[in-house]
């Protein structure tokens, strides 16, 4: 899809693809959007992606595959089922007559909802810790002359 504007939102998105991979990644979108359905879907880096406390997951179209992109290799590496896929950093490519099956999609998003859970986590104690020292500073600093 080189050269088109840019989609605006994934159902756009999908609307450009030839029916057999856009069936496959209608497919994948429902099993994600089961898998995490407080997540919302916008289009970043040109690719539908599902948002939750960061990016969470996304799919995309090429000439040869589609891939789901989990957004970490570690993620990938964790489940043996994905060993049948292409994988490649933080990619799983697939054919459209041979999905990821549905369980392993949920594993993957669920899995990938606790990390960014986590990544929130951390980044809010990291936050409070910094707003907290500078109160520190702020105080020391009114006592000193």
């Amino acid at each position: 899809m080189r050269g088109a504007p840019v989609a605006t939102d994934t159902d756009d998105w999908l609307s450009r693809l030839a029916p057999e991979p856009r069936a496959a990644l209608e497919k994948l979108r429902a099993q994600i959007r089961a898998a995490a359905p407080d997540a919302e879907e916008k289009i970043s880096y040109g690719q539908p992606t599902f948002m939750l406390h960061g990016h969470l997951v996304a799919f995309g179209a090429f000439r040869k595959h589609l891939s789901f992109f989990p957004m970490n290799a570690s993620i990938i590496a964790s489940f043996p089922e994905a060993a049948p896929f292409a994988t490649s950093k933080g990619t799983m490519q697939f054919q459209p007559g041979r999905p990821i099956p549905p369980a392993l999609v949920k594993k993957i998003v669920k899995a990938r909802i606790v990390q960014n859970l986590e990544t929130a986590d951390e980044r809010a104690a990291a936050k409070r810790k910094k707003v907290a020292m500078k109160k520190k500073e702020m105080k020391r600093a009114s006592r000193d002359p």
